[in-house]
């Protein structure tokens, strides 16, 4: 832990997220805990432990507790497919039905209801960058836009709860047609599962034992994986959701959850449980180009190519999106191989820097990067829908305005 005024922040305008998050959020029953680390120039510059893990049986949030991360679990999964293209084993625009053959034919859809669709040819195969990009024509049920959502739903291809395992889910979803032809539009959707299944293919291991052995080993994220051991169980907080009143309602209890046994579709789009701690190891990875104290998981190179903006034609997110997801509402920003990242400063109307990557998950999770000021944060707490509140917009004003030293 290094004093802020060491590595060019200030300590007086840093506790003042403190006091805004405990204000705003946790005195007055918004959300049931946070806990933010701001990391910048090789230095844990700040940290703070808010509010409750259990509300119910009143118990504070620790440093070290355990949270669902759901979609933060994306960018795991997409270095670890990255780690198999260094490895020569696979390329970006190699089509996807190379290790899928079931989906070589699959078709876009044109009308018609669960059971009954009618599709066309797709105009271009599905390729590995459309996964890693949400641009491959997939969905996720729970956006209940489209009659492809229904059918989503309908097979519970939610990447949980499906039957078979990963491979009983992939052949589920080759019966179902595409949104779109891959390439031509954004959607958020269960590419990354898709991913997760694709490393356990492509590298012959399980999912779950090639991120422990690849990843989380090397980078001793050591309470990082699919379910809470029984020995970890006190560190488990609850999550909790916003109700259309306004109720903030026990969503997953801790000692009743899914999260508390081994899961037999290991979930690369949103599976894993995680500390604070061990998300901001893997962030530090990134930030160092691929390394971290010696373990070194990708290149810079290959880090660099996965924050640029990959969407075809170089356009924001905003402008090739059909998702109903948040984060496609902001202007000036792109998406790359995993992460979405700032392109365009001025149109986000946000602090921060050009080239800042980030993601976050569905129970308000969030984390980003930012290469030019040397910057990593992590925030974990545990409310649904992350659009609840405006918090990870408002964490991004209070920790750039604590700066006193600016590289950018």
């Amino acid at each position: 832990m290094s004093t802020p005024e060491a590595v060019g922040l200030s300590s007086d305008r840093l506790n003042r997220i403190d006091r805004f998050i405990k204000t705003k959020y946790i005195d007055s029953g918004k959300l049931p805990c946070a806990l933010t680390q701001v990391w910048r120039r090789g230095q844990l510059a700040y940290t703070s432990v808010l509010g409750s893990a259990d509300i119910e049986r009143g118990k504070p949030l620790k440093a070290d507790s355990l949270f669902r991360i759901y979609s933060m679990t994306k960018p795991v999964t997409s270095v670890a497919f990255m780690m198999l293209v260094e490895d020569g084993l696979v390329a970006l625009d190699d089509p996807v039905h190379r290790f899928i053959p079931a989906w070589r034919d699959q078709g876009v859809f044109v009308a018609g209801t669960p059971g009954a669709f009618q599709t066309r040819r797709a105009a271009e195969p599905m390729r590995m960058i459309d996964l890693l990009r949400h641009t491959s024509g997939l969905t996720y049920g729970f956006q209940q836009r489209t009659n492809v959502d229904a059918a989503y739903r309908k097979l519970k291809l939610d990447g949980v709860d499906s039957e078979g395992g990963l491979q009983g889910y992939v052949d589920a979803l080759a019966t179902v047609p595409l949104e779109f032809s891959p390439g031509e539009s954004w959607n958020y959707s269960v590419s990354t599962d898709v991913l997760g299944y694709l490393v356990e293919k492509i590298s012959g291991l399980p999912f779950d034992v090639f991120l422990k052995t690849r990843i989380f080993d090397p980078l001793k994220m050591v309470d990082t994986g699919f379910f809470v051991p029984e020995g970890q169980r006190d560190r488990f907080t609850a999550c909790y959701a916003l109700t259309p009143t306004g109720k903030v309602v026990l969503q997953d209890d801790p000692e009743k959850s899914r999260f508390l046994t081994d899961p037999s579709v290991k979930s690369g789009g949103g599976g894993l449980v995680s500390t604070a701690d061990d998300y901001m190891r893997f962030c530090r990875m990134l930030l160092n180009g691929g390394e971290l104290d010696g373990a070194r998981l990708l290149s810079p190179k290959t880090i660099r190519l996965m924050t640029m903006n990959h969407l075809p034609g170089g356009k924001e997110l905003v402008h090739l999106s059909k998702s109903l997801f948040s984060e496609a509402v902001f202007e000036g920003l792109g998406f790359g191989l995993g992460f979405a990242m700032t392109i365009d400063q001025a149109r986000t109307k946000n602090l921060g820097s050009l080239g800042e990557y980030f993601w976050g998950g569905m129970a308000s999770t969030a984390f980003w990067i930012d290469p030019v000021e040397d910057l990593a944060v992590v925030f974990m707490t545990q409310l649904m829908p992350s659009t609840a509140y405006p918090i990870r917009r408002e964490l991004r004003t209070l920790v750039y305005s604590s700066f006193t030293e600016a590289a950018g």
